[in-house]
C-alpha cells in the first residue's frame, strides 16, 4: 500500500515516508515535504507514536484533523492537500493535517482602497478568506459548502450565504452552474468568474478583494463564492448599478455618498462619450457649441497635419499601451515611466505640431474619468464602449451619440444576471430598494428586496 500511494505520486522526490516497527504493528508514514511542517509532524505525528504502543491512532494522536482514508488513490490526493498520510499494518490509512503556513499575512487591500472603513483584504488562505467574513457576521445562517474543481488543481471552492436570506432558486441555480463545470485548472478566481459569466461585455459577476464589501452582499442575500489560492472573492448576482457602490459608502454620511454616486454617475458617461463628443462637434455639428469656443478649438488644430478622428484615436490607443505598460512594469520604474510617457511625451507632441493641446485635454479627462472605477471589468467596458462611440460620433455625428446611448441602454436592460434583471432597482422598479442605488437615505437593513421576495413566497 506504501508503494502503491508513492506510485500515484510518481516517485516524486519531495514526497518523504518513515517506517515506525513496533512489537505486534508497524506503521508507514508518508508525507509531502513541501507542503507540510516537520516540525508538526515531529512533535505531534512522530514523537507521541514512537514512545506509545498503542495501536489506535486515534488515542494516540489528539491534535490536529484526524480521519480515515478508503484507499490508496485518496491518500495520494490528501498528500497534496498538506495532510500527512499514517499506513497501519499495510491495512489501515489516516490522514492528519500538518499544513505548512505558505501564506502572506492578512493586509491591505490593493485595489479597492479604503479612507475610513477596515484595512484588512482577502489573501490567498481559503480559512483566513472564511474567517474574515464570519468575523464580521457572526450569526449561524451563514452556510458555507465546499466543492473541489479541476480535475488536474483538484481546488477547493466555498459558497457561502446567509441561510435565512437566500432565495433557494439563486442558490441552486450557482450550485449547479460550479459543479457543472469540467476545467482542468482553477487556479484563480478569474478562471471561475469567465466560466460563471455569460458570454458578452458588461460583468454580471462581481470581484471583491475586501471582506466588509463581501459581508454586505451577504446580508443583501447574496452569495459569495471563496476560491482557495485567490486573494478575491466572486459575488453572485451582479447588477449595474453595484460598480457604482464601493464599501466605503457605508462609512459616510448619506449626503456624502449621494454625492459622490452622483459624481461616479457624471464619470461614467464622460469617460464614455466624451472623445465622441469632441469628434462630433468638430467634425459635423460645429454649431452645437458657442462660436468663440468653435474658433479656440479650430485654431488649435489648424497646426496639426491629421483629421482629428485619426489624432484622438491616435491619442487614445497611445494611452492604453502607456495604461498597460504602467500595470506591467515593476513599481520602481513605473513612476518614471508615466512621467516619461504623461508628460515629457504629451508636452513634446503638442510642441512638435503632431497633436493639438484640447485634444490632449479630452483624452486626459475620459481617461481620468475611468480611474474613478476600482473594478477592472467595467474599465474593460468604459474601453469597448468609448472605441464604439468615437466610430459612431466621426459617422454621424451627434445623432450617432444618441444611438451609442440608445445601444448602451438596450444592452444593458437585455442582461440578467443568474436570472435576476441587470436594471435593477431600477428595471423592475423596487422602490423600497432605491434608498440605496445613487441616491443614499438612512437605512438599518442590508437586505435585498429582489432577492429576498422569492424566499417569502
Amino acid at each position: 500500500m506504501k508503494e502503491e500511494i508513492i506510485n500515484y505520486c510518481g516517485n516524486s522526490e519531495d514526497i518523504v515516508t518513515r517506517t515506525i516497527s513496533k512489537k505486534d504493528y508497524v506503521l508507514d508514514i508518508i508525507f509531502c515535504e513541501t507542503l507540510s511542517d516537520s516540525s508538526f509532524i515531529n512533535e505531534l505525528i512522530l514523537t507521541p507514536l514512537n514512545i506509545n504502543d498503542n495501536k489506535n491512532i486515534s488515542e494516540v494522536i489528539t491534535s490536529g484533523v484526524l480521519k480515515e482514508i478508503d484507499d490508496s488513490l485518496t491518500a495520494a490526493d490528501e498528500l497534496f492537500l498538506g495532510y500527512t498520510i499514517i499506513i497501519l499494518d499495510n491495512n489501515k490509512i489516516y490522514g492528519i493535517e500538518t499544513k505548512k503556513d505558505l501564506d502572506r499575512s492578512v493586509s491591505e487591500s490593493e485595489v479597492e482602497g479604503s479612507i475610513s472603513g477596515p484595512k484588512d483584504a482577502f489573501l490567498e488562505n481559503f480559512n483566513t478568506n472564511v474567517g474574515l467574513i464570519r468575523k464580521r457576521i457572526r450569526n449561524k445562517n451563514l452556510r458555507l459548502r465546499t466543492v473541489n474543481l479541476g480535475s488536474e488543481s483538484n481546488t477547493k471552492i466555498g459558497i457561502c450565504y446567509m441561510n435565512d436570506i437566500v432565495d433557494n432558486e439563486l442558490l441552486n441555480k450557482v450550485l449547479e452552474k460550479i459543479t457543472s463545470i469540467k476545467n482542468d485548472i482553477i487556479i484563480d478566481g478569474a478562471y471561475l468568474k469567465e466560466q460563471l459569466s455569460l458570454k458578452h461585455l458588461f460583468p454580471d459577476v462581481n470581484q471583491t478583494e475586501r471582506p466588509d464589501l463581501a459581508s454586505y452582499a451577504l446580508l443583501e442575500g447574496k452569495i459569495c463564492i471563496i476560491i482557495d489560492n485567490s486573494p478575491t472573492v466572486l459575488i453572485i448576482p451582479t447588477f449595474f448599478i453595484d460598480f457604482f457602490h464601493t464599501a466605503d459608502d457605508y462609512y459616510q454620511k448619506s449626503i456624502n455618498t449621494t454625492f459622490i454616486r452622483i459624481l461616479r454617475v457624471i464619470a461614467f458617461m464622460i469617460a464614455i462619450f466624451l472623445p465622441g463628443y469632441y469628434i462630433s462637434i468638430t467634425t459635423h455639428n460645429p454649431t452645437s457649441i458657442p462660436t468663440t469656443l468653435l474658433l479656440s478649438l479650430i485654431n488649435q488644430h489648424i497646426a496639426v497635419p491629421f483629421p482629428a478622428f485619426f489624432e484622438i484615436l491616435l491619442m487614445t490607443i497611445a494611452f492604453e499601451i502607456l495604461r498597460e505598460s504602467d500595470v506591467r512594469i515593476p513599481n520602481k520604474v513605473g513612476s518614471s515611466a508615466s512621467i516619461l510617457g504623461g508628460l515629457i511625451l504629451g508636452d513634446a507632441a503638442v510642441a512638435a505640431g503632431i497633436i493639438s493641446p484640447i485634444m490632449i485635454i479630452v483624452v486626459a479627462i475620459s481617461a481620468i474619468s475611468a480611474f474613478v472605477f476600482p473594478y477592472n471589468s467595467i474599465v474593460n467596458l468604459i474601453r469597448y464602449y468609448r472605441f464604439f462611440i468615437l466610430l459612431l460620433g466621426a459617422l454621424f455625428g451627434i445623432f450617432g451619440l444618441f444611438i451609442g446611448l440608445v445601444i448602451l441602454i438596450s444592452n444593458i436592460s437585455s442582461i440578467t444576471s443568474f436570472g435576476y434583471p441587470y436594471t435593477y432597482p431600477f428595471v423592475p422598479l423596487i422602490k423600497e430598494d432605491l434608498k440605496d442605488s445613487i441616491i443614499k437615505t438612512e437605512s438599518q437593513s442590508k437586505r435585498n428586496p429582489l432577492l429576498t421576495k422569492k424566499r417569502e413566497r
